[in-house]
């Protein structure tokens, strides 16, 4: 049976395939998911993001399946619950953002009627098809993810710096960073 060739970055790891396979660069326009990656992605600042893929059901479970209206009104003894779970990555300053990040979230919904018109605004609705044949080929943030960092940051949320955005751009599909030779490639 031959296989099929996959970005370098996954292979290896039963669950990072998977989730190559399955989910990273699939455009995503439900701003469900869209909080949901944006929330771990937030979380990966500083560590792989295997780390937080194996932690992510126990994240869903602690943070009520990323319902933001609920994380927008967490009160003290909800977040303090949080930094004694050992099944998510417990760091205050993380834990705290998510809830102004849900806060913020919900602000630019108002704003925009959804979270994604504002961010597939930036690439007018479309996902940036690249060209890249190895993963040192695929930068680590890009102007673009400069900029929505910028406005993300102006706008409230926290945690959110040019490789966090770019990282969500890449896992939500705004940007095809699939290698040319992958078979998702031409899949997403």
């Amino acid at each position: 049976m031959k296989t099929k060739h996959k970005c370098h970055w996954c292979v290896g790891d039963e669950l990072y395939e998977a989730y190559h396979d399955e989910e990273w660069g699939t455009p995503v326009y439900d701003d469900e998911t869209l909080f949901e990656f944006l929330i771990l992605e937030t979380f990966q600042a500083g560590l792989s993001w295997i780390t937080v893929l194996r932690k992510r059901e126990n994240f869903r479970k602690a943070f009520d399946h990323f319902d933001y209206k609920k994380i927008a009104n967490y009160k003290q003894d909800k977040i303090d619950s949080l930094l004694l779970d050992s099944g998510i990555i417990r760091n205050k300053l993380k834990v705290n953002a998510t809830v102004t990040n849900a806060q913020a979230f919900i602000k630019i919904q108002e704003e925009f009627g959804s979270f994604s018109k504002y961010i597939w605004g930036f690439v007018d609705g479309k996902p940036i098809k690249n060209s890249f044949k190895t993963l040192k080929d695929v930068p680590a943030n890009t102007p673009l993810s400069d900029t929505i960092s910028k406005d993300l940051k102006k706008r409230g949320f926290k945690f959110v710096g040019t490789t966090v955005v770019y990282a969500h751009m890449q896992a939500t599909g705004m940007v095809n960073d699939h290698e040319v030779n992958c078979f998702r490639y031409e899949q997403v």
